[in-house]
């Protein structure tokens, strides 16, 4: 797991006025590539990302790494997708690494405007070669208590979701009780079992479906019929959700972004 924070010119909490909203953004990068891998593009992705002003991000499926990769294709980053992305807009970032191969190795980032106080990705795969994690970081957000970002990207089999929805689950037991907590990823929760899961988790919420009455469909970007990416709040409200369905976005991944603005 990588950690590189910049934050020089950040005011710590205690001497800051306290921070109200935050723009939240959760993105599957699908490794930087279009659908069915058809085309890298990883510098518009940049660009897309940039132009929503958010203050958190919250990526999927981002490389850390990939020889290959950055042999064949002109332009691949000299360093880390997520450092890419990040760029000089987000002083702080954290990565996951939860998938590794002969040529590289992938997982959950989280690119912050505010320092990253302490980070860690807790490994929930479960059996077989399907590898996943929960990035956990912890944000010296001005406030009265930190604000826990918690990025996802669970299993594609449900009986996998279902036991790594239980372990988000006592993550979420074992933080303060009154601190703002954030949730974002790809939950591959296509037949919503999982969601009837998190509803059992008091003062949780997920921000489509307080406001729209339904979630978000995400996926496949171009003609989106199933609802697998999340944005969860605790101690927190939400206001303008989001799916960011127009060009370019619809071309830059398989999966749709989802934008809220997030009120403390």
């Amino acid at each position: 797991m990588n950690h590189e924070a910049g934050g020089q010119g950040f005011a710590t909490s205690a001497q800051a006025a306290a921070v109200h909203r935050l723009r939240v953004l959760t993105v599957n990068t699908h490794k930087g590539f279009t659908a069915f891998n058809r085309r890298f593009i990883l510098p518009e992705l940049r660009d897309a990302v940039r132009s929503t002003q958010a203050d958190i991000v919250f990526l999927q499926e981002v490389l850390g790494n990939h020889d290959r990769h950055a042999a064949r294709h002109p332009g691949w980053p000299a360093t880390s997708q997520y450092e890419f992305l990040a760029d000089s807009m987000w002083s702080d970032y954290a990565y996951g690494r939860n998938a590794v191969y002969p040529a590289g190795h992938h997982g959950n980032a989280l690119l912050s405007k505010y320092p990253i106080l302490e980070h860690r990705n807790l490994d929930v795969s479960i059996t077989g070669p399907e590898r996943r994690g929960l990035l956990h970081c912890v944000l010296d957000v001005p406030g009265p208590q930190p604000v826990h970002a918690i990025c996802v990207h669970l299993s594609l089999l449900e009986s996998h979701r279902q036991q790594q929805l239980q372990l988000l689950r006592r993550l979420l037991a074992s933080l303060p009780a009154e601190a703002p907590v954030i949730i974002a990823g790809d939950f591959n929760d296509w037949q919503l079992r999982g969601n009837r899961t998190l509803a059992e988790e008091a003062e949780l919420h997920e921000a489509f479906e307080r406001h729209h009455g339904l979630l978000a469909r995400t996926y496949p970007a171009r003609l989106p019929l199933l609802r697998l990416d999340r944005i969860y709040l605790r101690n927190a409200q939400s206001h303008a959700p989001k799916i960011l369905g127009h060009r370019p976005w619809t071309h830059l991944s398989d999966h749709l972004p989802l934008t809220v603005e997030v009120q403390f």
